[in-house]
């Protein structure tokens, strides 16, 4: 029996050391107390850069001015053309411990790449600390303090309860509109316009004469209102009319009567021909421009795209239509209470082993939100500096203020990174849990779904929608548990877990019966 506890205690010993839930990570990163420059760092920084080698040139001389400052630290850029990619290839890297350093992402993401214990590296501490933390005293460069990083956008990179990511960029979404057509059409335009006039107007759009031309552009084609991404759609509609999406823990609550009112309404207008998305009929951009749309609903970092005299075009020069062209928020149902979604870039530092590397990495994070490289980077399209402290500088000022071109100073650019610094107050983001990225995908698809069963003169009903929330759900994985998160709600335990449980209970039975064994015998 002695022999039978000893290697219970020992496998029990075993048990504990790699039974812990999420032992899978690292140990959580603590600040050193000074930064070693005696040695040299090598960090990689994945990056997207939407095409634009205007992007590519802000991060490649980011990088070249930051290792002026710290010639000890080489870093490594590796350019993605989305984040989907940039998404899949962390969720790879976390396996075998070749994550990035630093990596621009969304929160979303970051929920999912935090499944692992410890694998992203915890801000509280890093963005207070009075020697390396924002502003620090031993920051060689001028970088932002806490206070000065716009409240609303540093909120954004709370996940459970703490800080795990830094702004980068912020956008939100806008309506290009071409002002021209809808004077045309005997409507004036409005600074706010709402969904029901918004449809109205794309119904009257479809007029056409004897011969099939719109008599809108007179072309054979006409596409009057295009959305870019129905994921956002779905999720402002909802929000805007309180309507429920999810909640912080997690739990999935878009299935519901009010959505499918939604989709009603919104597949009415794809069965005629007045409404079609991105994944439809392409990008709007290139209907909008040629005259083949009213109003296309974009990312306001997309502007450069938009208008008759855009910088960035798609579509060869003699298929231009000229027009005027207007940039508003996106339609709302309560005029008087607006709620535009906030969205934009975050950067993340992954944890490693040498707590100097991890440091190394949140220098270089810091620089990337300092003065030069956020305006910069702003004026590639139509984002917002993440700092009040980019926002008021004068450089970005004269920027704002510059008169019209049709390079630097694009007016619908212009306008479209006002929208957002003079709508922040007015912006919202939606809860992040493992899985919200999944719910995200859903919430689009139920839009996407219900359009290309509109256009198939498909019936659709109250059975359809069931059929429809059901197919989603299992397609996008919603029927399993999403509450899963680092601060709160664990998750089930690990099987090795389990079996430390199990071991305890068998532990006591045999010690229990040993006791008695021992009481009978001195009874005797």
């Amino acid at each position: 029996m002695r022999k039978l506890l000893l290697i219970l205690a020992s496998l029990l010993m075993v048990l504990g050391l790699c039974g812990c839930h999420g032992s899978k990570g690292s140990s959580a990163f603590v600040i050193p107390e000074e930064f070693d420059e005696s040695r040299s760092y090598e960090i990689s920084f994945w990056a997207k850069n939407d095409t634009n080698i205007n992007q590519v040139n802000v991060y490649k001389k980011a990088i070249e001015d930051f290792e002026k400052i710290y010639p000890d630290i080489k870093v490594n850029l590796k350019l993605y053309t989305d984040y989907s990619r940039i998404y899949n290839d962390v969720i790879t890297n976390i396996s075998t411990n070749t994550t990035p350093n630093v990596c621009i992402t969304y929160p979303d993401h970051i929920a999912t790449y935090m499944t692992g214990s410890n694998t992203v590296v915890c801000l509280n501490e890093l963005l207070e600390d009075e020697r390396y933390g924002l502003g620090g005293s031993e920051v060689k460069f001028d970088a932002p303090k806490k206070d000065e990083v716009v409240k609303e956008f540093l909120d954004e990179c709370i996940i459970s309860g703490d800080y795990y990511a830094l702004p980068f960029m912020r956008s939100t979404e806008a309506l290009y509109v071409n002002k021209t057509y809808v004077e045309k059409l005997g409507y004036e335009l409005k600074d706010v316009i709402s969904w029901d006039e918004i449809f109205e107007i794309s119904e009257a759009a479809l007029a056409m004469d004897g011969d099939g031309n719109y008599l809108v552009n007179d072309q054979k084609v006409m596409i009057p209102f295009i959305y870019k991404s129905t994921d956002n759609m779905m999720i402002c509609m909802l929000k805007q009319i309180d309507g429920e999406y999810s909640d912080d823990d997690g739990n999935i609550l878009i299935f519901n009567d009010t959505t499918k009112d939604l989709l009603y309404e919104i597949s009415k207008h794809a069965k005629t021909g007045a409404f079609s998305t991105f994944k439809i009929s392409s990008y709007p951009a290139n209907f909008l421009n040629a005259g083949q749309c009213i109003f296309a609903i974009d990312s306001t970092a997309g502007a450069t795209w938009m208008g008759s005299k855009a910088p960035l075009l798609d579509i060869p020069e003699d298929q231009l239509v000229d027009f005027e062209t207007a940039v508003l928020p996106i339609p709302q149902f309560d005029e008087g209470n607006m709620k535009m979604i906030s969205q934009g870039p975050s950067l993340c530092i992954f944890n490693k082993s040498d707590p100097q590397e991890v440091l190394a990495s949140w220098l270089f994070a810091q620089y990337l939100i300092s003065n030069d490289v956020q305006i910069a980077y702003s004026e590639t399209e139509g984002y917002a500096p993440v700092t009040y402290k980019a926002q008021n500088d004068p450089v970005y000022q004269d920027y704002l203020n510059a008169p019209y071109d049709e390079k630097e100073h694009y007016e619908v650019k212009i306008e479209a990174s006002k929208l957002l610094i003079d709508h922040v107050s007015d912006t919202f983001v939606t809860s992040v849990f493992n899985g919200s990225a999944s719910l995200r995908d859903a919430a689009g698809s139920l839009i996407e779904n219900a359009c290309r069963s509109a256009r198939r003169n498909e019936t659709i009903d109250d059975a359809y929608f069931t059929n429809l929330y059901e197919k989603v759900t299992s397609l996008y994985h919603l029927d399993q548990s999403s509450a899963v998160s680092t601060g709160g709600d664990l998750g089930p335990l690990p099987s090795t877990a389990k079996a430390l449980l199990m071991s305890l209970g068998f532990a006591w039975i045999c010690i229990g019966i040993y006791y008695f064994k021992n009481m009978a015998k001195g009874s005797k």
